[in-house]
């Protein structure tokens, strides 16, 4: 260390009689304390949210920051306070007077903090913290800190995974799916937006794994090149009596030895056996953790895909309810069209959607709905095309969604929906028949929900002459009164039917998601819309999906936005802007 490195700061004097100084030296604020007969040095602005430290306390060699209370040892900047992060230290040199005889010391600074380390490295510590104690500012701080770092997203992506399907008994849960789903999202949003997307997923994983006790895992067997078929049968079975011990050990040994089709295939039969388990949730949640693995690799299946097990087993069975026996038994329909459906084999695929299918799938007939998928299988539809069809129907229900209807109601369209994308994402993974089971629940949800389109809400046409900017700027206002439900879509309408881009529709959605204090809901919701948009090259159908998006988004906006205070809080502190009046 040079010499020539430090810069007069104060005479020692000074500083004994003060106990503390403030200098400003190499564009930093540095606070100087005359303590214990020491002279320490620390970087002013409270690492937690930027208040002076000068203004603070020194006691038994602890200064403490009067804001909020955070607690630091002066000697070497350590918090004694997770939530308040380490403050920097500063090299500090006593030195003899100008006359050299030792009077009129004066104390040097070297304007460089102390912290070792690079900058991503404290920052995947801190993101660490951030989890454990469910911190959002923390949180917020340390997307910041790795981003600008130059981590990739999949770092703390994966941070947040791995820490979800660890310290959470019962396993993957909403949070996780969130995670995941503004993951899937993030190429739409603008870039200013992308940050914010990954704090939001690391803030749901932290607040549903707060307080739970850790994942235990279930051993695999020990068995040589076990037939895939047999540990089909194994899991499914164990999964019927609800024995999540042995499900997890057998699909443990599945990951071990089978590929990635085969496991889904294993997985994704057992999540068919009964009529849309729980609400749909516990299938969307499992194809959320597929596209997880797409962000960081089949290599962390056997980290993530156990956690699923509880809840396959565990889950409520659509034809123990009451809505899926009386007054149509629905759930028997399905068993018998099960009967007709093929056991092997790959479809043609030259199936063609016939005009009148849409209107057929959201009749209130749920035997002509049985009968039009049962033909498109005859006549060689995938699982994947027919998926597709349903979950259109289903997003359509929402786009259609009767403002009239209770607001809860909205649950209820946006199960089906993203039941229905949930399919659709599982079959691109494997081709077993048993995922034609899926297809045909989101299609009984979708007649099960024909009230709530009664009378329907009009999908509005869009007003080929309109500004497509002007109808953006009509779209972000809508977010910020309460009930623009209608507003929103004919924004959306008016915003593609004058040529604008779908993309910048996108952008706008995604960008008021991840500001608000979103719920579970919308968060799923938003992002099966813009899949849906995305895989379409149907420009009406594309409609449909991103004005279902903006009128659900519109339907829970706009909320008290306390995530996004604390992402702005964060952001200004790493710019290095004043968030108090008297802060150097």
């Amino acid at each position: 260390m040079s010499q020539s490195d430090y810069v007069y700061a104060v005479d020692l004097d000074d500083l004994r009689e003060s106990g503390r100084e403030l200098v400003n030296k190499g564009g930093q604020a540095i606070a100087l304390f005359y303590h214990d007969g020491e002279v320490r040095a620390v970087d002013n602005r409270c690492p937690h949210m930027g208040f002076p430290l000068t203004e603070g306390t020194v006691d038994e060699g602890i200064l403490t920051c009067h804001w909020h209370h955070a607690r630091f040892e002066l000697s070497c900047g350590d918090t004694f306070d997770p939530w308040a992060d380490d403050v920097p230290t500063y090299p500090v040199d006593v030195r003899d007077g100008p006359e050299g005889d030792g009077a009129g010391a004066e104390v040097w600074v070297r304007p460089e903090p102390e912290r070792e380390g690079p900058p991503e490295e404290h920052w995947a510590n801190r993101l660490d913290t951030g989890l454990e104690e469910n911190l959002r500012l923390v949180l917020a701080k340390s997307v910041i800190g790795l981003l600008d770092a130059d981590a990739d997203y999949t770092d703390p992506f994966a941070t947040g995974l791995r820490f979800g399907t660890t310290y959470r008994e019962s396993g993957w849960a909403s949070g996780l799916t969130i995670h995941t789903a503004l993951a899937n999202v993030r190429e739409s949003l603008p870039e200013s937006a992308r940050r914010r997307g990954l704090y939001q997923g690391l803030v749901e994983v932290a607040g549903d794994c707060a307080g739970q006790p850790p994942f235990f895992e279930q051993p695999a067997l020990d068995v040589e090149d076990p037939d895939p078929a047999r540990l089909k049968a194994w899991f499914r079975e164990n999964v019927e009596v609800r024995d999540a011990d042995g499900a997890e050990r057998t699909l443990r040994t599945a990951i071990d030895h089978l590929d990635e089709a085969d496991v889904a295939d294993l997985l994704f039969s057992a999540a068919t056996d009964h009529r849309y388990i729980d609400t749909g949730h516990t299938l969307d949640h499992l194809n959320k953790a597929f596209e997880a693995l797409d962000h960081v690799g089949w290599e962390h299946a056997d980290e993530v895909l156990p956690t699923h097990v509880a809840n396959l087993a565990n889950a409520e069975r659509a034809e123990e309810t009451s809505s899926w026996r009386q007054p149509v038994d629905l759930a028997g329909l399905l068993d018998d069209a099960f009967t007709d459906l093929p056991d092997t084999g790959t479809p043609a695929g030259q199936w063609t959607e016939p005009d009148d299918f849409q209107d057929v799938l959201r009749s209130d007939d749920p035997e002509a709905i049985v009968d039009v998928l049962l033909d498109a299988v005859e006549a060689g539809a995938t699982t994947t095309q027919l998926a597709d069809a349903v979950r259109f129907a289903a997003a359509t229900r929402v786009a259609q969604f009767g403002t009239s209807n209770e607001f809860s109601d909205w649950n209820t369209v946006h199960h089906t929906f993203t039941y229905a994308n949930a399919v659709h994402g599982a079959t691109t993974r494997t081709d077993c028949w048993e995922l034609y089971r899926g297809v045909f629940d989101a299609a009984a949800s979708v007649y099960l929900d024909r009230f709530l389109n009664t009378p329907p809400a009009p999908i509005p046409e869009g007003d080929a002459d309109a500004d497509p900017d002007a109808a953006l700027a009509r779209l972000r206002e809508t977010f910020e009164t309460e009930g623009e439900v209608n507003a929103a879509g004919r924004a959306v309408a008016d915003c593609l039917a004058a040529g604008g881009d779908p993309a910048a529709v996108r952008a706008e959605l995604g960008e008021t998601l991840v500001s608000e204090d979103a719920g579970f809901h919308t968060f799923q919701a938003v992002e099966a819309a813009f899949r849906g948009a995305d895989q379409t090259d149907d420009s009406e159908r594309e409609t449909v999906y991103l004005v279902a998006a903006a009128r659900y988004l519109a339907a829970h906006t706009p909320t008290r936005r306390e995530r996004e205070q604390t992402y702005t809080i964060a952001e200004r502190l790493h710019r290095g802007e004043k968030l108090h009046e008297t802060e150097h």
